[in-house]
């Protein structure tokens, strides 16, 4: 189940059925939309991976598998090692109700406003902080983040936008993503009120997040707003050589 809602939270452009396996493509923009998620047992474990590597090859992107709470077969993280795929990006999922989160943190006095679309200032922010690329990287993610029902909060102070977080709405579950804060608005408590905003907002019964494992200042926010860690998962990505792009 949670391999699905982090799926759909975070959709990419293209899915492509590999024996089994669930090959994404997203132009190379983020890794999750750029990655295999090995749902089910491939009836041939060497064709298949050998065809994930040649068609992220051909696409100019290194192979990329994102090993979830469920991985076929059980042993691929160590079929990858011993291929060359180097261990990256370990990620805690994390879970909480809606109403425990809601008691945890209540509506602060910063102003939030909630809409059903990111504005440019929502991008503006959000890309300053967290994006990576040029215009066409910033284009390929608006497509991802719009690619499925959400809702997008902003926290504003006299200088303009000054936090923004999304929610993703699936299945009755909520899927927190995209919370960055302003560097001189940090330590106001603008990521709890945008994640209160959202959570009071977006009609959910249950939440879930994800975040890097080594991210101490996001894990106490979340510890505090009632989330506990449910399962992890991590990358294991196969360069491409020299020259290849």
């Amino acid at each position: 189940m949670l391999d699905e809602l982090m799926r759909r939270g975070w959709p990419a452009l293209e899915e492509v059925s590999m024996d089994g396996w669930l090959a994404r493509f997203s132009g190379g923009v983020t890794q999750r939309a750029n990655s295999v998620l090995p749902l089910t047992p491939p009836s041939d474990v060497d064709a298949a991976l050998s065809r994930v590597a040649s068609t992220y090859r051909a696409r100019g992107l290194p192979a990329v598998f994102q090993l979830g709470p469920t991985v076929y077969p059980p042993d691929l993280d160590a079929l990858l090692a011993a291929r060359g795929y180097a261990y990256g990006s370990p990620t805690l999922v994390m879970t909480a109700s809606a109403a425990e989160v809601l008691d945890r943190l209540p509506a602060g006095a910063a102003r939030v406003t909630v809409a059903d679309e990111p504005d440019e200032e929502w991008m503006d922010l959000w890309w300053r902080v967290d994006g990576r690329g040029d215009e066409r990287a910033r284009s390929v993610a608006r497509r991802i983040l719009t690619a499925g029902p959400a809702r997008y909060a902003t926290a504003w102070d006299g200088a303009g936008a000054a936090a923004v977080a999304r929610l993703a709405l699936v299945d009755g579950w909520g899927g927190l993503y995209c919370v960055a804060v302003r560097p001189d608005a940090r330590r106001r408590g603008l990521a709890a009120a945008t994640t209160q905003a959202l959570v009071g907002d977006g009609g959910a019964r249950d939440c879930w997040l994800q975040v890097r494992a080594e991210n101490e200042p996001a894990l106490t926010l979340y510890r505090g707003a009632g989330f506990t860690e449910v399962a992890r998962y991590h990358y294991r990505t196969r360069r491409l050589p020299e020259g290849s792009r």
